[in-house]
């Protein structure tokens, strides 16, 4: 049982040398070979290669490691195929990288191997993080662990995939527009998109370039907490990292919310939210107040301009970075009888459907006579918006809303209309557009009758907003609710 141990717990019984590090990702390792046939949360990983770390961790801690320097030494760690690890496939779920292997690692993987994280596997996700159902990989589907008929959520679908099932202790994505927090929502898990630039993006194979964020998926507040605090800091090689100190996140995790003020927005309590998520959202917010939070009214008045601007902004961003992406440098290559049969060829054949119909949509939005009537004026909307939170935030501590509209729908049901699949995140754009942290945990279950199995129910994310740089304040108000709630001690399977 030890992979459904969380990271503290499972440190804490590695220090007393209760169990070791193999064995750990032995039970990691049996949980993949278990139940990843149905859920399809890896696309690859390499047993051998992770063992060797196992025991490279073992003598670390045999040899008298300290685990307040090393607060990840022995925990097995997966991550989104969208991060570089050195000498492992890098391929974004898509055709188009063929074979390609990182000659470097990311920051962030730098980071965790320093604090002495096991690295494994590499996760599914939509192609190039394009997607809200992880059904746009070109290799395969994950479904979600709680009902494997429906999606684990996206773009990082396998990270919350992974972590819901016990197949790793923690794992990282990427958050664009809520990658991280709808899949952790779905699949009943703590996700965290941390403040742009807080997070290095060194090593992130980038979507939208002023948008993307890394974060953690984990099984509860602290393991996030203490994830983040290992990732987080300036990077020199990453231009918008910003140089601030990082806090000791886990420090923060007092228990203590009286007092704090927390956001309502009139504007998030919309038509088509599903009774179930408004009525465990209700619940939770009388929850904070029994915890000594007051709740405060707020306005976002550019709310209804959320989805828009983002698939401007984004496709924009999206079709000048996959424009590498062209059989020349690296990855697959289609011949053709001139190089710019050769470019057509590579890229039709390599990109999905998705990726072509977001690369159509911002080549448009950027070109000549579009440039200002789009591009330029949705970046004018954008920073009205980073407004509208900034004036709330002058009365409130933090905003809660839930994460999603709905819990998790059936493979398949959103497929055909990309409208409908694009506002799945309607409740987390804004955050990524804002620039602010944004965290999701579990607060509830909606009924699953239509499920295989009819007692199984269907997880519900609380999402938590704050100030930029105020991840102190959301991890603190979450724990709060966590520690004081059931639900992060439920498990998928």
């Amino acid at each position: 049982m030890l992979h459904r141990l969380t990271i503290s717990e499972l440190t804490a019984r590695l220090a007393r040398r209760e169990v070791s590090a193999r064995d750990a990702m032995q039970a990691c390792l049996d949980q993949v070979a278990r139940v990843d046939g149905e859920i399809k949360a890896f696309i690859s990983h390499n047993p051998a290669d992770a063992l060797a770390q196992a025991d490279a961790a073992d003598k670390a801690i045999a040899a008298g490691a300290d685990f307040t320097q090393q607060p990840l030494l022995g925990v097995p760690i997966a991550l989104k195929d969208v991060l570089a690890v050195q000498d492992q496939p890098l391929n974004c779920c898509s055709k188009i990288l063929g074979k390609f292997t990182s000659p470097y690692d990311a920051t962030v993987v730098t980071r965790l191997k320093a604090a002495g994280a096991i690295i494994f596997g590499r996760l599914n996700m939509d192609e190039f993080a394009m997607g809200s159902s992880t059904e746009n990989s070109a290799y395969q589907t994950t479904r979600n662990p709680w009902d494997t008929a429906r999606i684990p959520g996206g773009s990082s679908g396998g990270s919350a995939a992974a972590v819901a099932a016990d197949e790793c202790i923690a794992s990282l994505g990427s958050d664009t527009g809520g990658s991280i927090r709808q899949p952790a929502a779905l699949c009943g898990c703590v996700g965290m998109k941390p403040t742009y630039g807080r997070v290095s993006r060194y090593g992130l194979v980038a979507f939208a370039s002023s948008l993307d964020q890394i974060g953690p998926f984990t099984k509860d507040v602290r393991d996030a907490a203490t994830v983040l605090e290992v990732i987080s800091g300036h990077d020199p090689r990453d231009a918008t990292s910003i140089p601030q100190p990082v806090p000791r996140y886990t420090q923060a995790l007092t228990g203590d919310i009286k007092g704090l003020r927390l956001g309502l927005p009139k504007e998030f309590m919309v038509g088509g939210l599903d009774p179930e998520v408004k009525r465990a959202v209700d619940a939770a917010v009388t929850h904070f107040q029994s915890l000594g939070a007051t709740i405060h009214e707020v306005s976002l008045p550019h709310t209804d301009h959320d989805v828009a601007v983002y698939y401007i902004i984004a496709t924009a961003e999206a079709s000048a970075n996959l424009a590498r992406f062209d059989g020349v440098r690296y990855g697959a290559r289609l011949e053709g009888s001139d190089p710019l049969e050769m470019y057509g060829n590579t890229r039709g054949a390599g990109f999905g459907a998705e990726v072509k119909r977001r690369i159509i949509l911002g080549t448009y939005v950027l070109s000549s006579g579009y440039y200002d009537a789009y591009y330029l004026r949705a970046q004018k909307v954008r920073t009205l918006i980073r407004q509208d939170y900034l004036r709330a935030f002058e009365q409130v501590d933090a905003i809660v809303t839930p994460t999603t509209p709905t819990p998790a729908f059936r493979l398949g049901e959103k497929a055909g209309d990309p409208l409908q699949m694009y506002l799945s995140d309607i409740f987390t754009i804004g955050c990524n557009l804002a620039g602010i942290p944004g965290l999701s945990l579990p607060c509830g279950f909606a009924a699953n009758p239509e499920g295989k199995n009819p007692q199984a129910k269907l997880p519900i994310g609380l999402q938590l907003l704050g100030k930029p740089f105020g991840e102190e304040t959301l991890l603190r108000l979450a724990h709060a609710y966590e520690q004081t709630t059931p639900w992060h001690r439920e498990h998928a399977l």
